[in-house]
């Protein structure tokens, strides 16, 4: 079998990047990430998701996609980050369908070791900054006990034993993405937004998940802060904590069935 027909059979990846004013690095983040598809043992693609940037983040984005056969630029109006990874997600032509962080947080290739979870019968495989060889680097003491205490709170009302659900690393079989997908029920409809806006749509993603009977696994990995957060600590623990009661409420109603 030559370097083609393997490409060919094995499982393809759409790996999509949310980005909202995202000017100074998305430019470098694209390039990465094409290098980085160019040399995989199988076929890809890029889609990069603009939320209504006014940086121009979008015009950088579409100059270094030129020329790339397997990426593409969506432009959505600014709804946050759950807006733009679901209108990538639902873009996706891949047998699989995965998203990072625009900052590349967690170096690509950790989806290796997303991938051959999947490849083990996991539906759903998810980057984990908690348990054994993972590390969180450079992250600021406040933003670390912020999470923890949110996680603790997830694990106790709907996801028990997953240690880490907000970690922008995620990867999903086609199947998968389609039936949660379906089922998720926030941030579903088009709402213009203002400024930065980052909610727990990933936990909303892991619980339809398992309501599905689906698989969930996570994979210890690496994390690096990034300089430029568009976290705000009272604003978006509020966001999360009103989807966290939402999610929980439409779980106990069964809405996720």
């Amino acid at each position: 079998m030559n370097q083609t027909d393997r490409r060919d059979a094995a499982p393809s990846l759409s790996l999509v990047i949310p980005a909202y004013n995202e000017a100074a690095r998305i430019g470098r983040t694209i390039e990465a990430a094409l290098a980085w598809l160019d040399v995989q043992p199988y076929c890809g693609e890029l889609i990069v998701v603009d939320d209504g940037s006014t940086d121009g983040a979008d015009r950088i984005a579409l100059a270094a996609i030129d020329g790339a056969a397997r990426a593409r630029l969506l432009r959505i109006p600014h709804g946050g980050k759950a807006a733009a990874v679901r209108a990538g997600m639902l873009a996706a032509t891949g047998d699989q369908i995965g998203f990072c962080d625009a900052d590349l947080a967690t170096p690509l290739s950790y989806f290796d070791r997303l991938r051959a979870a999947l490849a083990a019968g996991c539906d759903v495989a998810i980057g984990s900054r908690e348990g054994v060889g993972a590390r969180r680097l450079g992250e600021p003491v406040y933003r670390h006990l912020m999470g923890r205490v949110f996680n603790g709170i997830v694990r106790l009302a709907v996801l028990p034993g997953i240690q880490d659900t907000q970690c922008g690393f995620k990867l999903f079989t086609r199947p998968a993405a389609e039936a949660i997908l379906a089922r998720a029920r926030l941030y579903r409809d088009a709402e213009v937004v203002a400024g930065p806006r980052v909610t727990a749509f990933d936990v909303e993603l892991l619980v339809v998940a398992r309501a599905l009977g689906l698989r969930v696994c996570a994979t210890p990995v690496v994390w690096t802060y990034g300089v430029g957060s568009k976290v705000h600590p009272a604003r978006d623990t509020w966001n999360n904590v009103r989807d966290l009661f939402q999610v929980w409420w439409n779980l106990r109603r069964g809405r996720y069935r």
